[in-house]
Parts: C-alpha cells; structure tokens; sequence
C-alpha cells in the first residue's frame, strides 16, 4: 500500500514542474514517474540525452535492452519508427541510438528530441490495458482489457466508475470475453490476477484524486504467472487546461 499524502505530494509535484514547461502531454517519463510515486509496477526507464550517457546508462541497467524515442512532439513511437526492443549488445546500441533519431527526423522533421529512454526489458507475457477518463457527468472512469487487437478491434473491454474496490477490479478482469488467456488456458498457468487488481485499483485511485490528470493509458501492462506481478512498459498520462 503506498502512503496517501506522500504520494500525492511527489505527484503533484511532477504535474506542477510539467505544467510550469507549457505542458499538458507528459513524456513517457514523466508517465512512470508519476506512476511510480504512486505504488504502480514500472519498468526501469532512464532518460540519455546523447550516446555517451546512453551507453552508461545501459550498463547500469544491462543487456537486453530496450531503446524508444524520448519527444513531447511524438505521441505514437511505434508509427515513428522510434522503438528499438531486445537490444543484447553495445554494438547494437550505438547502431540503434542514431537510428531513432534519424527515423524520428524524417517522420517530424520539428520535432523536439530530449534523446531516447533506455529501459529494462521484459520477458514476453500477457499484455493488458488499464486506462482512465474523466467523464464529464460521472468523473473518473477506469476501462481494463487485453491489449493489441482484443481492445481495438473487438471492444472488449470493461468499465467501472472510480475509486474501485478490489472486488470492483476483480469483476472487471473476469467479464472481459478474453478472460480465460489471463485465467489459463491449454494447460497455461494463470496470469497474476491479483497484481492486475491493484493495479487497476491505483489507477483509479489516482485518476479520482488528480480530476486535473484527464487521461491515463497504460499500454501495455506485462502481466506475469501467478504471484509473479505486472510491469508496465509503456504509459502516457494527459492533462486539462484547467488547475
């Protein structure tokens, strides 16, 4: 469990240094950043302006790797050709830090470029989705579904208004018709249901005590074996206008 007003103190204050750049977006970064603070499972994701620092940074952290364009301006890094995933190698590193920069140029030619995120790689698993909303009559809105084409394609997904309980989570997980892949299936073991439940249960937290906070998006979250916990690898938090 994380420590209420701690929590909020360290997330308000990355929303107040954000807004004070003339920012609504927050970079991936700042997503887990806040995320973080708030008791939400993050990849280890650290920010190189150039090759030197990156080629520091990925020691620390070691191989395999992944690398993703670190840009206000780029909201879809995949479209950009700014993702570099199960980078083993110092060679494939410094071949690869160029690379997204140069792929990114040619796709926004004004973008902005902080440098590129070097982040801990994460061994294939279940991938979901958990997000939030602010609707305008019913406040904070949290929706969970399996990721890639079971969300945006077949709209299978599940809502419930914020704070959840985690009997609210759990419901969520299970009326999804993709339940049975997080549940097991062809002799699978199950996902780590329970990991899922708090997560969903701290996003909904966050998005009912931050109305400022108007979209989080968590996609995709690696949910592991049972008693294995979830870790998102990739998150972008939007502001309002408004405080």
């Amino acid at each position: 469990m994380i420590e209420l007003a701690a929590a909020k103190k360290n997330v308000t204050g990355i929303l107040s240094s954000i807004r004070k750049e003339g920012r609504l977006e927050l970079t991936e970064l700042d997503s887990k950043r806040v995320l973080a603070a708030w008791g939400v499972p993050v990849n280890r994701t650290e920010l190189a302006r150039d090759l030197s620092e990156a080629v520091k940074v990925a020691r620390e952290i070691r191989y395999p790797l992944v690398l993703k364009i670190a840009s206000p301006d780029i909201i879809h890094k995949n479209e950009a050709k700014g993702v570099k995933v199960g980078l083993t190698s110092e060679l494939e590193l410094r071949q690869s830090f160029g690379e997204l920069i140069d792929n990114v140029h040619a796709y926004k030619p004004d973008a902005k470029i902080l440098g590129v995120t070097i982040q801990e790689y994460l061994p294939p698993a279940r991938e979901v989705i958990v997000g939030a909303l602010q609707d305008p009559s019913f406040g904070a809105t949290v929706m969970f579904g399996l990721a890639g084409v079971w969300a945006e394609v077949l709209k299978d997904i599940s809502f419930r208004l914020a704070p959840l309980n985690a009997e609210d989570a759990r419901e969520m997980i299970q009326e999804i018709k993709g339940y049975p892949v997080l549940a097991g299936i062809q002799r699978a073991p199950p996902a780590d249901i329970n990991a899922l439940v708090d997560i969903i249960q701290k996003v909904g937290q966050l998005a009912h005590e931050f109305p400022e906070i108007t979209e989080i998006n968590l996609n995709p979250i690696f949910a592991f074996d049972d008693g294995k916990g979830a870790v998102t690898a990739d998150a972008r938090i939007v502001l309002g206008r408004g405080k």
